[in-house]
């Protein structure tokens, strides 16, 4: 009787979570019992559903199937009463209760089946290749949380290990793109390769004969190796790569902070070089690298795919930022200004070109024309930006030249004279004319005139037009002098007539007192 059992127990001064945890009961179940007395104990075991609940008319059926099937999930009872009866309405949360209720009552435990194992010869080297995919969640710089996506490749004999991230769920392309980088990495191909039933690679099961999805079925066809498909839902048929994927997870993704898919790329590479191979292995006792040595011999060698660079091109999306950049490979892209909008999506799609795939084209959309081209740069943190992709002022600069020139009369040496500014002073050809037109507001009399003067004396620029045409105006105003009126003269004696005297009479003068 549980009553008994639990008053036994903590007589034996066991705690509350021990004797819960040993009868496989809640504790709450165990404080009611503490709480009971013998007959009431009796009385409630005699009725222990005294509350009518939903499912009492079904507690014969949910008890025989537990008694007969201790290992049946709520979600299992609760799908054999809908088979029996199509027309019962019940919540998970209700069945979950109420099992879980009878199992404490009748102390029925959960049994797990034992699944039996059976220990298997170590794959010969170069036979088979394990793929799996996995994700997690990382802190950016930022402070927020992203969710990066990751393949993972593990050679069966050595444990070499390989693996991708993106910061997207993967496509059938990514999937492919990421085969011919492992290849590449390992410096050949194995004979086999095992998978899960992934949506991405294959559309049934089909008892054995295959039906891949179309282009991994194209894919395979063309480097001719063999594809092992684990059962559904049976991973641990391929416990080899589960185990790396939870490494990957536990070792060099966990706590990591995430900045750019690039640099976690980066460091993918150089934890597998520095952790992920060189570690010894626990069950062969050996390291990944040295027995990948010899492994590598025994890989099929793998050449470039023609059909793979016509049929299946990687079309890579980007977020633009808002400066209107896009980040490929550690370095910042430029779009044109405008791509870039606060309610639009700001997705694009990059291609990479070229025999030596060094050209990066970019598209808003996988189908539609090209908006940018970019030769790759090998550098790191750089900005290639196209002259085509600054913000278009030409537009008002023309307008305002146009204004400027219908001022003045000399048409043709205007237009020259502010070619020579705006070449003069690029950066500030909005400014220069704004003190044009400003000077021609003011005292639109004198331009011309600052004009020729400006040409003639070699100034090409605004503030010396306005310092001429101010020179120009005080000039003009100092010279027109007012003439002050004098005092009227009296002209009574104008007509006197002075008589003239001979030359002899100064020299007498002059002589003095010579004489």
């Amino acid at each position: 009787m549980l009553y008994i059992e639990i008053q036994q127990l903590f007589k034996r001064k066991m705690k509350i979570a021990q004797i819960a945890k040993h009868l496989k009961v809640n504790r709450g179940t165990v404080y009611k019992y503490l709480g009971m007395s013998f007959e009431e104990a009796q009385e409630y075991l005699g009725n222990p559903l005294q509350k009518p609940k939903k499912l009492d008319p079904y507690r014969d059926w949910i008890v025989a199937w537990l008694e007969e099937f201790p290992h049946l999930s709520a979600a299992q009872i609760q799908d054999w009463l809908l088979e029996r009866h199509p027309d019962l309405e019940i919540g998970e949360s209700t069945v979950r209760s109420y099992v879980k209720e009878i199992r404490e009552i009748y102390q029925i435990e959960k049994k797990a089946i034992a699944r039996q194992y059976e220990s298997v010869p170590e794959q010969p080297m170069g036979k088979q290749l394990q793929v799996d995919w996995g994700q997690t969640k990382q802190k950016t710089t930022e402070k927020k949380e992203v969710k990066l996506y990751f393949i993972a490749f593990v050679l069966a004999h050595s444990r070499y290990k390989y693996m991708e991230w993106q910061d997207r769920p993967f496509t059938t392309k990514d999937a492919i793109r990421c085969h011919e980088n492992a290849f590449r990495f390992y410096g050949g191909c194995s004979e086999e390769i095992v998978y899960d039933q992934d949506h991405l690679l294959t559309v049934s099961e089909n008892a054995g004969d295959l039906i891949l999805t179309s282009e991994f079925q194209a894919y395979v066809k063309d480097r001719k190796f063999r594809v092992y498909l684990c059962r559904k839902a049976d991973p641990e048929s391929k416990g080899m790569i589960e185990n790396v994927v939870k490494y990957i997870k536990g070792n060099f993704a966990d706590s990591r902070v995430f900045k750019d898919i690039e640099s976690w790329n980066m460091s993918a590479l150089q934890w597998l070089e520095r952790t992920g191979n060189k570690n010894v292995h626990n069950t062969t006792k050996k390291r990944p690298v040295e027995v990948f040595l010899v492994e590598k011999l025994h890989l099929q060698p793998v050449s470039p795919l023609l059909s793979l660079e016509s049929n299946h091109t990687v079309i890579i999306p980007r977020n633009v930022n808002k400066d209107n950049t896009i980040r490929f490979k550690s370095n910042r892209y430029s779009v044109p200004v405008g791509t870039y909008g606060s309610q639009q999506d700001n997705q694009v799609y990059l291609e990479i070109r070229g025999e030596q795939q060094s050209i990066l084209v970019i598209r808003k959309h996988p189908d539609n024309e090209i908006i940018a081209e970019h030769l790759i740069s090998t550098e790191k943190g750089k900005l290639i930006k196209s002259r085509s992709h600054t913000r278009d002022r030409s537009k008002g600069i023309e307008e305002l030249k146009r204004n400027v020139i219908s001022h003045f009369k000399e048409q043709e040496a205007i237009c020259v004279y502010l070619d020579e500014i705006c070449l003069k002073y690029a950066r500030y050809r909005r400014d220069q004319l704004a003190i044009l037109q400003s000077v021609i507001k003011d005292a639109p009399e004198w331009i011309d005139q600052a004009l020729q003067k400006c040409i003639h004396e070699n100034l090409y620029s605004a503030n010396d037009f306005r310092d001429v045409v101010s020179y120009l105006k005080l000039s003009r105003e100092e010279s027109v002098v007012a003439i002050k009126e004098t005092k009227k003269i009296s002209t009574s004696k104008a007509k006197i007539q002075v008589i003239p005297r001979s030359v002899s009479t100064y020299t007498s003068i002059l002589k003095g007192n010579a004489q």
